[in-house]
């Protein structure tokens, strides 16, 4: 996806309550956005820019450029969705920080960990509890919105990473080639949504996947 410098004023148009801005969806859903005209704007609102993209998906990767000329290396291949990429997602998920709300105060991107092995059938409920039936609301009362979901999980009795991915209503559960190492099982999860509150996604989280789960 390409994101035109021209276009930032799309990033900030407010949208009425409970609509979501496309522009904004689609940044929240992209796994590498591209900054096209670099050269139109100065530092300081370039600086701004990344910021308001990083502030709504930080998983996302930034590349730069200046009349649309790109590395093709770094735009093909990405394999954002395959399951022999764990290690590389894990490695990601590590380096993924929370943030705060960007322009529109309700897109943001939430992360915790959670150490110990999980329940399968647990996980699922807690998934559909959440993309689907949109029960899990944040302090305010408001139901969240998961816009993507990415995480590397460990279940009981299974050796290897599961990656779990999920965009809207969607989401999936696979396999990776990738085994857990002995005494040190971390599940890293990623939410980006709106009107997400870690708090409360990392204590049902807790409560109703993990047993004897210790909060990092």
């Amino acid at each position: 996806m390409k994101r035109d410098l021209l276009w930032f004023h799309q990033l900030t148009e407010e949208k009425a309550d409970g609509l979501i801005n496309e522009a904004v969806r689609q940044i929240a859903l992209a796994d590498l956005t591209i900054i096209n005209k670099t050269d139109l704007v100065n530092e300081e609102e370039l600086n701004q820019l990344r910021h308001t993209v990083r502030s709504i998906n930080g998983l996302v990767k930034i590349l730069e450029s200046q009349r649309s000329r790109v590395d093709l290396s770094e735009v093909l291949d990405l394999h954002s969705f395959d399951s022999k990429d764990g290690a590389n997602l894990a490695e990601k998920l590590q380096l993924v920080k929370p943030t705060r709300p960007h322009l529109d105060k309700s897109i943001l991107t939430v992360t915790f960990e959670v150490a110990g092995d999980l329940s399968e059938d647990a996980l699922n409920v807690f998934i559909q509890d959440l993309l689907w039936e949109k029960m899990l609301k944040n302090k305010e009362g408001q139901p969240m919105t998961v816009i993507r979901l990415k995480g590397i999980v460990s279940f009981a009795g299974k050796a290897h990473q599961v990656m779990l991915q999920g965009v809207h209503e969607l989401y999936e559960l696979n396999e990776t080639p990738q085994l857990w190492e002995e005494n040190l099982r971390i599940n890293r999860l990623v939410f980006i949504g709106k009107n997400l509150d870690k708090d409360v996604l990392q204590e049902q989280f807790i409560s109703t996947v993990v047993q004897g789960a210790e909060r990092k």
